[in-house]
């Protein structure tokens, strides 16, 4: 058997889609909303939101005697406001793990708790070289020195609180989303590269008249950077949970931005063996190349859902990406192996 064709550009198109909405973690309603809009009209879905608001979306597969689930989280790093400063900027507490000199100088949305969408830059406070001199590049980047400079004419608390601001707004930042020989290059592409590709998994399978062999839950994580994504709202009927996740690219390690990756070890211990070794085998049948990695600075949903007890086989595959957690990049080639590694899975009797 041949897995069936992956559609391009319903994948670039869905993805450029899911990092351009706004999903800081805490706030990833509307990237939910998008990815079941999307679903919806692909296959015979069923769907349910868990009380924290992540989605479950169940395929009935030709065998029913047991579950099994995959799942991405949409929510994304970002920030939420700290204090309203005397002169109108705002301080800002970090969501999610990530260091400032990352996100020194993006581009920003206040997401306002009145509805309001105000811009902005992230800065260090003292940031003018003509002003400050030196004590600029002398400067550790750090809560405590970096603010929010808003696009609005505001010079104090007063002025900024009456944009509607408020202490706890969310902060999201740019995805700067840029495609170019191959290449994605954006912030957030942990995780939505691969939402994206769970998505494509389905749009192709169902387009090709196809359906999982077993009944497949597909859980869209909103919690994930916080620690507790699918720690709950994992079916109670799942045999093996598949986790698909960024992949680390850096010094050490086996990953690269061209291909998928079975990480077999994170910070949290060592993923399930024998499951493990059968996504191997499937890759190897339908000639995917992919590559083997431990994390030693990394947890996925699959290690919340075991921490809070879960007593299934858990294994994590997915994309390599470049600079995690900060101007991310990946390359089409390992979106699409990721897919068909997907997909195989799902198929796999």
């Amino acid at each position: 058997m041949s897995l069936p064709e992956i559609h391009t550009d319903f994948l670039l198109d869905f993805l450029s889609r899911l990092l351009n909405t706004p999903s800081p973690t805490g706030l990833a309603d509307d990237a939910i909303a998008l990815v079941q809009q999307t679903l919806e009209p692909l296959a015979d879905l069923s769907f349910q939101r868990t009380r924290k608001g992540a989605l479950v979306a169940t395929w009935p597969g030709a065998d029913q005697s047991i579950g099994r689930a995959l799942t991405a989280h949409v929510d994304t790093l970002g920030a939420m406001v700290k204090e309203i400063k005397a002169n109108g900027r705002l301080k800002l507490t970090q969501v999610g793990g990530y260091s400032w000199n990352a996100v020194e100088g993006e581009g920003c949305t206040v997401l306002a708790s009145n509805g309001r969408r105000v811009r902005g830059a992230i800065l260090l406070d003292k940031s003018s070289v003509h002003v400050h001199g030196p004590k600029v590049n002398e400067t550790r980047r750090e809560a405590d020195v970096m603010e929010v400079r808003l696009d609005e004419r505001t010079a104090s608390l007063e002025e900024t609180r009456a944009l509607g601001i408020e202490i706890g707004d969310y902060v999201a930042f740019d995805p700067r989303l840029e495609i170019v020989n191959g290449f994605i290059r954006s912030r957030h592409l942990d995780d939505k590269a691969c939402v994206a590709c769970l998505v494509a998994a389905v749009h192709s399978l169902a387009g090709a008249g196809l359906q999982p062999a077993h009944r497949t839950y597909l859980h869209i994580s909103n919690f994930e950077e916080a620690g507790h994504g699918a720690s709950a709202g994992i079916p109670g009927d799942v045999g093996e949970l598949l986790v698909v996740d960024m992949a680390a690219v850096g010094e050490g390690q086996a990953s690269d931005e061209f291909h998928p990756t079975l990480c077999v070890k994170d910070s949290n211990g060592p993923y399930h063996h024998g499951f493990s070794q059968r996504l191997r085998r499937l890759a190897d049948q339908f000639q995917i190349p992919y590559k083997v990695d431990i994390y030693p600075f990394y947890g996925s949903d699959g290690s919340a859902y075991l921490r809070a007890g879960g007593d299934v086989a858990v294994a994590l595959i997915g994309p390599g990406v470049d600079a995690s957690h900060s101007y991310e990049r990946t390359h089409l080639d390992a979106l699409l192996a990721t897919t068909r590694w997907i997909m195989a899975y799902m198929l796999e009797e």
